[in-house]
């Protein structure tokens, strides 16, 4: 189990930060939107710390997407004129400003899921639009081992200390930016501004998986158990990603 919480996520962050090297940082955006960090997050404090411990948090989670949106927005438009660290620390501020009133309000998962599900193309509307062109700057070497360590240590962290953090503390690391801090970062980096930008586009686009598969877990795990949640989730978030790329195609 320990050799999953270390190495699973960060392998997938390894893909997706390829995949954005090969197709550019749009794609790597719109794949980072898929639970990546927070399926394997919360499957983990489910066999830890019990289902209905996990359902509590994965609503925290649903409850502030909204915050992980609101720190791509201000890091996107930061990002027409600050260098990566004032847009980075803005975005922060403004996830913990937003996702805070949002988990203080507690809406229900249903009312959580209708409120995700109108912020998201509101706040695509409002990202700055940009062209985006490859500067062709070179890659640093550690580039891929600190994005990968950064979702690792964020995994581990959340899943050692649910228990003292609660289901409210857990759900609230989960939905932590950590890709769009760590993606949008280094493609601010690598690419600029306008990079960054495109990366945090996409990433809003495939947010809708993330959205529909932390309802499926706040509503399903307490009466279906683990095993059934958990698939039936990750079924509907593949779903919704295919739906999202055939609609970008």
């Amino acid at each position: 189990m320990l050799l999953l919480k270390l190495f699973l996520v960060p392998g997938l962050v390894a893909l997706i930060t390829l995949a954005g090297r090969r197709w550019g940082p749009a794609m790597a955006g719109w794949l980072s939107g898929f639970p990546v960090v927070a399926g394997p997050t919360l499957l983990f404090i489910a066999l830890d710390q019990g289902a209905a411990f996990a359902a509590q948090a994965a609503h925290v989670t649903l409850m502030a997407v909204l915050g992980n949106v609101a720190f791509g927005v201000t890091y996107a438009w930061m990002a027409l004129r600050y260098r990566w660290f004032v847009c980075a620390a803005a975005g922060v501020l403004a996830f913990v400003l937003v996702g805070w009133v949002l988990v203080t309000l507690h809406p229900s998962p249903w009312v959580a899921l209708a409120m995700a599900l109108l912020g998201l193309p509101m706040a695509a509307r409002r990202l700055p639009k940009v062209a985006f062109v490859n500067p062709g700057r070179a890659v640093s070497r550690w580039e891929l081992p600190v994005r990968c360590a950064a979702a690792g240590a964020l995994v581990t962290t959340v899943t050692l200390s649910a228990g003292e953090l609660g289901p409210v503390g857990s759900g609230m690391l989960t939905i932590f930016p950590v890709m769009g801090m760590v993606l949008g970062v280094f493609s601010h980096i690598a690419w600029g501004g306008q990079g960054a930008i495109h990366l945090l586009a996409g990433l809003v686009k495939g947010l809708y998986a993330f959205v529909v598969f932390c309802f499926v877990l706040a509503v399903a795990l307490i009466p279906l158990g683990a095993p059934a949640a958990f698939g039936l989730a990750f079924g509907a978030a593949l779903l919704i990603q295919w739906l999202t790329f055939r609609r970008s195609a």
